[in-house]
């Protein structure tokens, strides 16, 4: 997902990077097709060229053969297990591409606008699966893949950046006060789930529990409302009004661009390409859900562990190299942009809007997570805060993020689908000792 921030966005890389596989497959000193004067021989070749550079941008595009063999095996009615794996591996490119072309768009459209439009689409992969999960019900995989896409942000993609970076540099300093707003919103949105869960314990601990959930509707659609405002305010407050706070994350960016990379494909081009891939996406993330029940069967994996472990793993992937190149490179500022800032429009964006979606058709999704999920989250963003506030970071402090998500992984591993319950009566009893 591209920061507005950083302009650092999923499968983008440096100027050397992303032209380093072209630079390899380039060749022969004589005119190209695509220069030839005769239209009916330039255009189309000027189009295979296109497709040709978009495609080598990326290794990761290697992968983009298991798109149609995903698509064949969804609507062949292949196993599950085919169906998920196939699938799965399918988006990983197609998340990447949907980042190109986004940053191919974004690059004219100016700062302003081109950060929105980041925020908008660099999450478009984790959207895309969540809303044809909401359409057909799935809200534990919605829930769980929100919260794994903020988990592996804050503590395995930081994490990654701190050891990477810690190791090559020893001891690096980032922007304390960019990363301290940007902490201070992850607090609210880890509250805004706290106080739901509360709620809830508190209203099943009392003598009547009639109209228990309509109440925590209630709460979650006035909730989300208020976090989108706030999610608005914060761009506003980035891009406007103090703008001065992130002078220095946006020069660090300019340093590190000083040698103007040549863009691919045309504004039009590049709507194309979003639009192409988009549909692509949504296909390959129908027969992913659509195989979610019968792998839960057949593997004996909870919807949860899947949801927030695996799922952001195909979201992210390309988004976790980028941020770890960058720290490598010592642009901690950038790397921070990535990983917090990729939290919190998952927090403050993408989950708010997928509960007034919810609301719209008539889908009960709500900001009451399990009251597991709610104290991982909590203590996860705890953690992060302390870490991040003395703005320097080195390979122990990415080993301790690391190894709390290991921990994480491992409990939701072991962690039934069922055992809310025993969650919320635990939380009841608390609840009781404070009316008492």
């Amino acid at each position: 997902m591209r920061n507005p921030i950083s302009g650092v966005g999923n499968g983008s890389t440096e100027p050397h990077e992303r032209t380093g596989l072209l630079g390899y497959l380039q060749g022969s000193d004589s005119p190209p097709p695509y220069e030839d004067e005769r239209a009916w021989v330039k255009w189309p070749s000027h189009f295979v060229h296109k497709v040709y550079q978009t495609l080598a941008s990326n290794y990761v595009n290697i992968l983009l053969v298991f798109v149609p063999l995903g698509i064949i095996a969804g609507a062949t009615g292949w196993s599950p297990t085919a169906v998920f794996i196939l699938n799965f591996f399918a988006i990983i490119p197609l998340a990447a591409l949907l980042s190109f072309a986004t940053e191919e768009i974004s690059v004219k459209l100016g700062q302003t606008l081109g950060g929105l439009m980041n925020a908008t689409f660099g999450n478009a992969v984790e959207l895309i699966v969540s809303i044809v999960a909401l359409k057909n019900g799935e809200i534990r995989i919605v829930q769980s893949s929100m919260l794994g896409s903020i988990l592996s942000n804050i503590l395995l993609v930081l994490g990654c950046c701190f050891l990477a970076g810690g190791i090559k540099n020893h001891e690096q300093k980032f922007n304390d006060t960019v990363a301290s707003t940007m902490s201070s919103m992850m607090a609210v949105a880890s509250a805004s789930l706290i106080i739901p869960a509360t709620l809830y314990s508190t209203l099943k601990s009392g003598d009547s529990n009639v109209g228990t959930h309509d109440e925590i509707l209630i709460l979650s659609h006035g909730t989300a409302v208020i976090l989108l405002i706030l999610y608005v305010m914060y761009i506003f407050f980035q891009l406007k009004t103090h703008t001065e706070l992130f002078d220095e994350v946006n020069q660090e960016e300019q340093g590190g661009d000083a040698e103007e990379e040549e863009h691919i494909l045309s504004p039009w081009a590049a709507g194309v390409a979003l639009v192409l891939v988009t549909i692509l996406v949504a296909v390959c993330a129908e027969y992913l859900v659509d195989s979610i029940d019968s792998i839960v069967q057949s593997a004996h994996i909870s919807k949860t562990f899947i949801g927030l472990v695996l799922l952001p793993i195909v979201g992210n992937a390309a988004e976790h190299v980028t941020a770890v190149v960058v720290s490598m490179k010592n642009k901690m500022d950038l790397a921070i942009g990535v990983a917090i800032g990729s939290s919190m429009q998952i927090a403050l964006l993408v989950t708010p809007f997928l509960v007034i979606l919810g609301w719209i058709i008539g889908q009960p999704m709500t900001l009451h997570f399990e009251t597991f999920e709610t104290v991982v989250f909590f203590v996860s963003v705890l953690v992060m805060n302390y870490l991040i506030s003395d703005g320097k970071s080195n390979y122990l402090e990415g080993a301790m993020l690391l190894g709390m998500y290991i921990i994480i992984a491992l409990a939701f591993y072991v962690y039934p689908d069922d055992a809310g319950h025993i969650g919320g009566q635990m939380l009841s009893g608390v609840a009781n000792l404070f009316h008492h």
